[in-house]
Order: C-alpha cells, then structure tokens, then sequence
C-alpha cells in the first residue's frame, strides 16, 4: 500500500495523522491480508484524541520521514481510536498488561498477520531516556527477530491469544447487603483521610464508588459513607483538577492533593461527575454541590454540545503543542488583568507555581470572603482566557458517553429546576435514535458532523443509550422512550449474552482474535454493570421477570470484584443498592413537574419512575388513574402500590420517612 488512509476517517483521533508520511492504515481485514502477503508484521498503534503522549511520539516519531520509511517498508501499518473501536483496545491492552505489566496511551502493539500479539508496549521515545530503547531499536530489534526467530514469534503470539482469550466462568452468588457493607469498610481502609479520594497519586475522580457510597448511606444512613463522598467531592472540585472559571473536570490529578490535573477533558468523567454533584445536593443540599453540578452541566451545553444536539468526546490537554497552556496563569498575567484585585485573587487562588514555568492552575481553596469581587474577577480571566488558543475538540459523538449526558442532564434538569438541561438531553438522544440507530436495530457507535461511523456499538453503548432512554420516560412522559429501550436491550439479550456471560461484543460483530468480556468499572462503567443498571430500570417499568433475571445474571458477573476491589466495581454496587433499597417504583399519572421533582430528589437514586396520562401504554402506569382531577404519584414494588398522593409534601415524607 503506498499512501496515508486516514483522511477519509469519521474518527478526529485518525485524521490528526492523515498527514503522517506512515501509510496508516485503519482497522480491517485488509489489513491482515497485506500483511500475509508481504510476510510481514503489523504495528498497531492505538490512542486517542485527547491523549498528551499520544501526540507527543506522533511529533518524535510518525512525523520523521526516516522512522516512517522505515515502519513502511518492514510493516503494515495501523492506527486506532481507541474511543472508536473499545473493543479492539480492549483486548490489546489487556495483552499489553499481560506481556509488560503496565498499559497506557498510546499503546504500541506488533502482530503478526493471524492478528496474535508478540511485542507489546506504549511510548516509545525517538532518543535515549532514562533507559528505555528508543522506538528505532525496537523496530530494528523486531525486524532482525521477524526474519531469525520467525517460529518463536508465531509461538508467542499463540500463546498469548490461548491465555487471555480463555472463557471467564459465570459468575455465582450475589451482591447482597453483607457484601455491600463489606465493601463499604473496604473503602473506608483504602480512603486517604488528609486529601480525600481513594489510594495515591495519580488521583482519578472515583465517580462511580461515590455514588455507590451515597447510595448506601441513603440505604443504611451510615455517616462514615457520606463523610468520604463529602471530603472527595469537595476537595475534587476546590482543586486545578477542576476549572474554576468555567466549570467541568479534567481527567486526572497528578498529584495526591487535587492540584495539578491532567488537564484533557473527557465528556465521559464530566457527565459522571455530573451525576454525582447532582446527587450529593439532593442527599444534602449543600450550596457546594449544587454550584458545581451546575457549572459543569453548563460546561457540557457551553463547550462539548455539537451542532447536531449530540456532546462531544474530549477537550485536548495541549495547545501550541504544551499541555495545560490554555489553562496556567502567571502571577504577572493576574496583575497586568486585575490590577488592584490580583494579589488577593493570588492569594485566595493560590498561584504561586504549582505547574510549569512558574505557572499556576487555580484552585478555590475556600470559599471568597467577596463573591462579587471574586465573580468580577473570575468573568475578567475567563474572557482573556477566551484569546488563547482553545484546546482542540474531538467532535466525534459516542452512543455510550451520550447516554451517559442524557442520564445527567435530565436528573439534573429536574433536580435543580433547570429544563434547559432536559431539553439538551432530549435532543442528544434524538440525534442518537435518528443517526447511530440503523434500519436493522444495529446501533452504531460513534457519529461525526451528524455521519455515522461504520464501527457497531458495543454492550456500553447499548445499556448506556438504553438506560437514557428509560430515564426519559420519567423525565418526558413519553412512552416512545420506553419502546426504544426495551429494543435495544432485547437486543443485548440476543446477541451478547451466551452461556451466562455478558460480552462486550455482539455475536453477530466482527470476530476478533478473542471475544473480550470485562466486569471492571475503571474510568468509565463497563458494559455489564451499565447492563445490570438498565435491565434493573427496565424490570421495574415493565414488571418483566425476563428482565430481572438478565439483571441479576449481569451483577452476577461482578462478585468477586465487588468483594476483593470494590474500588472497581462501583457501578456494579450502586446498582446492588438500588435492588436492596426495594428495588422502588414511581408512578406519576398525569403532568406534574413538583412531583416529579420531589421524586427525583428524594427516592434512592436509580430507582426507575415513570410518568404519563392516565391510560398510557407504560406497563407502571397502567390501571392508574388521577385523584380526581389531580396528578397522583404511586409508591411502588414489584407493581404493588400504595395509595396514590397528590401533594409534592406528602410524596416526600412517604419517601424518606420509608420503613
């Protein structure tokens, strides 16, 4: 093949190496076929829009005419998003911890033409650095071995594919109310008393273990539980990791104390987050969380909402190739700006060098003594900032994150009387049901400039649109939502469970050298526990014992690591408290925006609710009827109601004074 593919991308990740002299090529048969023909390997690289490092050995490396002729003649070449194809990153990466012991972005990873790994790494440097061969003697070393040690490579690379691509059992037993407390007390041995958070530097926001951890201090009223989501969150968002002048997270905290962040912004965190916020104010009502959960779902609406209705995936940590620039502030800078205000923002800001160069992230320590000063102050950086170069924004929309957005946004929406947030959910996941969601019921992935990619959607996408839906049939009233998710979902019983297992890919997607399956909630939930969380929803508003079992069988999957590191499995425990908290239903017959909001607010978080006028096709709804004229909302289990309620009052106390 004699020239660079990328250009005809959807994938922003891709294109950004379409001027690369490597002949990338994208993920394909094709590819393989290539390499068989030539007898040679193929070097795959996998990354992602965002990603500082990423871009770094693209500089060093993809762009050096020399190290590109080189990886043309000796290689077939590869690039993937990994944002695009999981499910490809998946089971390379996973070869990748397996061969070195550590994985990350980018990840360089050699195959031979059957697809089977046998070298794998991440960054390699174009020169000498604290001891790691340059990406040139790999290469080189390669080479000689491809061409010498031909048999050994083949070996290797089966060997590999017959390890990790063995079957994981079914899961057995549940996650009941002893294992929740015990990884609740797991927790509590792993939380860092003096900076909050979980474990050492680097500090990832633990989105999904604090909202399992608010979950069951609802459920139990355990103070210790709340007490670690308090000082997480609080100290998450007075910190670099998060922006202070224009709301939303970075991905990471470098440090252990929430200074200096990792500056790209994923919209996936953003919208988890989001959630968490939004949750902790109804749990609490404390200002801090309500302001935070606020500006970062206008972050979402403001910086990462397409022109389609969808949300983009990432804000880039670099601009004018140094990461955080966008970001940092001088002490000189605050001066020339804010004259007389800027040693008290300084100080109240603390810059005092906390990043590069003598540069500074902002954090908000403690509340301003003069929030008129500090707001005038803070809306004089935001508009100088706005004079820099903006990160570079990768505009691909993911069904999966989308879902995500939806599902915070229309929480959020109703929880804190902003329908502007709703109406943006909505229209996401309009765009979602009109571009990702072909003829056949496939729904695809991603989509860029409202085309969508080619790529299908794996078991995340599904529960998470899915989950989206259900929560807007309790948002919106409208039944549709419903219809929709019970598709998709059916969809994920046909086509990803076999055997008890749940897969992250359809039986009918392309096979790929093993089928990969991961319970693991790491940055973002995975696809089973996402699964557990929908068909949870979906069994509630429909009564369908179909779907309770799927749920039960999909949590299943996650005992043993909710038991020995529940720190990875936070999705899978919140979902785990919803059903031991009931699991609750809420119906609400007829248009009321107050009881819907009481619902929202003080019902276990998850708990599924859904409205509509009297005689809706909604399976919860049906039979129920208004209290004369007014709208009525139904306590529910298992479709056994209690007298219906009409005042938001009375629907509150039913709520939180529940046995």
């Amino acid at each position: 093949m004699a020239s660079n593919e990328l250009g005809r991308s959807t994938s922003p990740y891709l294109r950004q190496h379409a001027g690369n002299p490597v002949h990338w090529r994208e993920w394909s048969e094709e590819v393989f076929a290539e390499a068989r023909e030539r007898d040679v390997p193929v070097f795959l690289s996998v990354g992602y829009s965002a990603c500082h490092w990423c871009h770094v050995m693209a500089h060093e490396s993809f762009e050096d005419e020399a190290t590109a002729a080189y990886l043309n003649e000796n290689f077939v070449c590869v690039k993937v998003d990994r944002e695009e194809r999981p499910d490809v990153d998946a089971i390379y990466m996973q070869a990748t911890v397996a061969m070195t012991g550590q994985g990350g972005w980018p990840m360089s990873v050699f195959l031979t033409p059957a697809a089977e790994p046998f070298f794998c790494g991440t960054y390699f440097p174009a020169e000498p650095r604290h001891g790691m061969a340059t990406f040139r003697q790999v290469l080189e070393s390669l080479v000689t071995a491809w061409r010498t040690k031909r048999a050994d490579i083949d070996k290797v690379g089966r060997s590999v594919v017959d390890q990790l691509g063995a079957r994981t059992a079914a899961g057995e037993g549940a996650i009941d109310e002893a294992t929740l407390k015990k990884a609740a007390a797991l927790l509590r041995a792993d939380f860092d008393p003096v900076d909050a958070g979980f474990g050492r530097a680097p500090k990832f926001p633990p989105s999904m273990v604090l909202d399992f951890l608010l979950r069951h201090h609802r459920r139990t009223g355990s103070a210790e539980a709340l007490a670690m989501v308090t000082q997480t969150c609080e100290r998450m968002a007075r910190g670099g990791m998060y922006d202070q002048l224009a709301g939303g997270f970075a991905r990471y905290s470098v440090d252990g104390q929430w200074v200096v962040p990792h500056f790209e912004k994923m919209l996936y965190d953003n919208a988890l987050l989001l959630d968490v916020y939004t949750q902790w104010w109804a749990v609490t009502e404390e200002p801090l969380a309500e302001r935070i959960a606020t500006e970062t779902a206008d972050f979402l609406l403001a910086e990462l909402r397409t022109p389609e209705g969808g949300f983009a995936s990432a804000l880039d940590a670099d601009t004018e190739g140094e990461e955080g620039r966008y970001y940092v502030w001088t002490p000189a800078e605050l001066h020339d700006l804010l004259g007389d205000d800027a040693d008290w923002v300084i100080d109240l800001c603390e810059v005092t060098g906390t990043f590069e160069h003598g540069t500074s992230v902002l954090q908000l320590r403690r509340d301003p003594d003069d929030l008129a000063r500090w707001q005038n102050a803070r809306t004089v950086l935001r508009e100088a900032r706005r004079a820099r170069t903006y990160p570079g924004r990768d505009d691909k929309v993911v069904a999966a994150w989308n879902g995500l957005a939806i599902t915070a946004l229309a929480r959020a929406g109703v929880v804190l009387g902003k329908p502007a947030y709703v109406e943006a959910a909505v229209a996401a996941a309009e765009l979602i049901r009109e571009v990702h969601l072909d003829q056949a019921g496939i729904l695809h992935r991603t989509s860029r400039d409202g085309a969508v990619g080619s790529a299908h959607g794996v078991l995340e996408d599904y529960a998470a649109y899915a989950q989206a839906c259900l929560t807007l049939v309790g948002v919106t009233g409208d039944s549709a939502w419903l219809d929709l998710a019970q598709t998709l979902l059916d969809r994920v019983l046909e086509q990803f469970v076999a055997d008890g297992i749940f897969y992250d890919t359809a039986g009918d997607a392309e096979a790929l050298v093993w089928r990969p399956q991961d319970a693991t909630d790491n940055a973002s939930p995975s696809g089973v526990s996402l699964a557990a969380e929908a068909f949870t929803t979906l069994a509630s508003v429909t009564g369908s014992a179909r779907y309770e079992a799927a749920a039960e069988q999909a949590l299943q999957l996650s005992v043993a690591i909710a038991e020995r590191a529940p720190r990875f499995a936070g999705r899978a425990l919140a979902v785990a408290e919803t059903l031991a908290a009931g699991p609750l239903e809420i119906a609400i017959v007829g248009e009321s925006p107050e009881l819907l909001a009481v619902a929202l607010k003080n019902a276990p978080w998850g708990t599924a609710i859904a409205t509509g006028p009297a005689g809706s096709n909604v399976p919860l709804l049906a039979g129920r009827g208004l209290a004369g004229d007014h709208p009525a909302a139904f306590v529910c289990q298992k479709f056994t109601c209690r007298l219906p309620v009409v005042l938001p009052e009375d629907l509150r106390r039913e709520l939180t004074s529940r046995d």
